[in-house]
C-alpha cells in the first residue's frame, strides 16, 4: 500500500481533487486515514449486503475505486451472485483490477467505467452500495441517479449509502469539522496537507445533512432508510425497496 503524501509539499494554487493516477496509486491508505472506522464500516456492509443478496441477481458497487467493498463482500456474499463494479476513473479500476487479480478474486465480475452524474443502468439488482460516492456527484444530478438505482432494484433490494454529511445544526457543524481535523492529525497528516486538501475538495465534494440524505431516498421511492452507522460527520444508511 502506498502512502499518501498527495498533498504533502505546499502546492501554489492547489487544482480541483480528481481520483487520477496520483491517487489511485495511494488511495487505500489515503480512505483508511482519512475515514474513521472505515474498516468496521466496510464489515458492516458485507454483512448488510450477505442478509440482501439473491441467488440470481447482481450487486453493484458504484464508485467502487480500488475494489475494497467488493473484496469484503465477496467473503460473506453467496459466491453464485454476480458483482458489478462502476467507476469514472480507469485509473482507479485499473488499481481494482489488479488488486483482485493479486489476490485471487475467483467470483464473476464486471468493472465498467462510466460517470455517475450522467446515469447509470442498473438492473436485476438485490444490493448497490455508493460508499463515499454520492456525495462527489453533482447535487443536480444525485435524483436522477437514486432513482436509475431504485428502478434497477428488485422489490427488497437495499441501497447501502455511506456518506460524509453535514450536522443538523451549524454550532455542531463546526465542532464535527474540528474534531475530524484532529482525527486526522491523529493519523499523522499535517497542517499543509489538511489545509491543501481541504481547498480541494471545497468544489468536488457536497456533503448533505443527514436528514437531506434521507428525504433524497425517501422521494425516490425507498419505504424504509435506517441508519447503520454515525461518526460525527460521517454516516451510514440502509434504504430498502418494497
Amino acid at each position: 500500500m502506498g502512502k499518501d503524501e498527495v498533498f504533502k509539499e505546499e502546492i501554489e494554487k492547489a487544482s480541483d481533487f480528481k481520483f487520477g493516477a496520483n491517487v489511485a496509486k495511494v488511495f487505500d491508505d489515503m480512505v483508511n486515514r482519512s475515514v474513521p472506522f472505515y474498516g468496521e464500516i466496510q464489515r458492516m456492509m458485507a454483512e448488510l449486503a450477505a442478509d440482501h443478496a439473491s441467488e440470481g441477481s447482481f450487486v453493484y458497487d458504484l464508485g467502487c475505486s480500488t475494489g475494497t467493498t467488493m473484496i469484503g463482500m465477496d467473503t460473506m456474499v453467496n459466491q453464485e451472485i454476480r458483482f458489478i463494479g462502476i467507476d469514472d476513473s480507469q485509473e482507479m479500476l485499473d488499481k481494482c483490477k489488479s488488486k483482485l487479480m493479486e489476490i485471487g478474486f475467483s467470483r464473476d465480475y464486471e468493472l465498467r467505467c462510466a460517470d455517475l452524474g450522467q446515469g447509470v443502468r442498473v438492473e436485476n439488482a438485490s444490493v448497490v452500495v455508493l460508499c463515499l460516492t454520492l456525495q462527489f456527484v453533482r447535487p443536480i444530478y444525485r435524483e436522477r441517479l437514486l432513482t436509475d438505482i431504485y428502478q434497477g432494484l428488485n422489490p427488497g433490494g437495499v441501497l447501502i449509502l455511506v456518506e460524509k454529511i453535514l450536522a443538523e445544526e451549524s454550532n455542531f457543524n463546526r465542532d464535527f469539522i474540528k474534531y475530524y481535523y484532529n482525527y486526522k492529525r491523529r493519523n499523522n497528516y499535517s497542517e499543509l496537507e489538511i489545509s491543501q486538501k481541504r481547498e480541494a475538495l471545497e468544489n468536488v465534494l457536497v456533503p448533505y445533512k443527514l436528514s437531506e440524505n434521507i428525504t433524497l431516498l425517501r422521494d425516490r421511492g425507498f419505504e424504509h432508510c435506517e441508519v447503520f452507522f454515525k461518526w460525527f460527520n460521517f454516516a451510514g444508511l440502509v434504504a430498502v425497496k418494497r
